[in-house]
């Protein structure tokens, strides 16, 4: 049984990297959405800084990496990767303060559109790329010009991190074996949390809400970046980027069911073109194993 498995998960590998981004996506929004109610509490640095935090412990207790996993060049990615991922999280967080929870995943997702149209070949380079950016338009509705003009600075903001994040991870992923990247790269994110926003959110935690935040942290963003960089081990750059564009769509839903924010018939549509560009992008972004370089070899 476990031979036949692992002979779909090779033999599909575009197929198996497409599900386990769909399930990030889903635990991202989750997320977001259950941290919205932190937010309200300990404000939207706070709600980032609990989740880093425990996202670096738990992962450097679990993996506990070793220095013989890395060569200088692969830990130094993973530090910056860290620096990353903290930017991404404080910044979308702060525009999910401010703007609805579809419309920032929509900004957001500029980043990885970027990466998909610069790293992507051929015609579908445009091709879905392209939809995608029609259907966050139709999500976003910038021509309505009630958006909150510092939320969408943040989430475009976010969208600059997320690109570099995409980026890095998969040449972490690439370089490291396991989830040591993560291992090194989400103590670092907590710590660039901690000396950026630590000092003006801590005193208003409680034990309570310090232990929420650590169930809070395995939804988001221990798991999700999991499945994230193994997927980027099974994607291109560009077919993940695209991909992305479901998040849009994903956070719209997550808006309706959890939060109440029930979205217009131009963001219904909206969602058609980044579901069909995700589609298109998954069927065409397979890539090659890679071999990570550790030190010693």
């Amino acid at each position: 049984m476990s031979e036949g498995f692992n002979a779909g998960v090779t033999s599909h590998p575009a197929r198996t990297g497409a599900v386990l981004a769909v399930i990030s996506m889903l635990c991202v929004q989750l997320g977001l959405a259950v941290s919205v109610s932190l937010i309200d509490r300990i404000g939207a640095e706070g709600a980032a800084w609990v989740r880093l935090t425990w996202a670096g412990l738990i992962l450097l207790v679990l993996v506990r990496p070793k220095a013989s996993a890395f060569t200088r060049q692969a830990f130094l990615t993973c530090v910056l990767l860290g620096v990353v991922t903290a930017a991404v999280t404080l910044f979308f967080m702060a525009a999910a303060a401010r703007i609805p929870l579809g419309t920032a995943s929509a900004l957001e997702f500029l980043g990885p559109l970027g990466v998909a149209v610069a790293t992507g070949s051929g015609a579908r380079r445009i091709l879905w790329p392209a939809l995608a950016a029609v259907g966050v338009v139709l999500l976003t509705e910038p021509w309505t010009g009630d958006v909150d003009t510092v939320g969408v600075l943040f989430a475009l903001a976010a969208a600059v991190s997320w690109a570099g994040y995409i980026l890095l991870t998969q040449r972490a992923g690439d370089a490291v074996t396991g989830i040591n990247a993560l291992a090194v790269s989400m103590p670092v994110a907590g710590l660039v949390a901690t000396v950026t926003v630590g000092p003006s959110v801590i005193g208003s935690f409680t034990p309570e809400l310090f232990l929420f935040g650590a169930a809070l942290a395995l939804l988001l963003p221990v798991v999700p970046f999991i499945l994230e960089l193994v997927a980027l081990r099974r994607l291109t750059t560009a077919a993940f980027g695209t991909l992305m564009s479901l998040e849009p769509a994903i956070a719209m839903l997550i808006g309706l069911l959890i939060l109440a924010q029930v979205p217009g018939p131009s963001a219904i549509l909206g969602i058609g073109f980044v579901v069909a560009a995700g589609i298109g992008a998954a069927r065409a972004g397979a890539r090659g194993a890679p071999v990570p370089a550790e030190a010693g070899c």
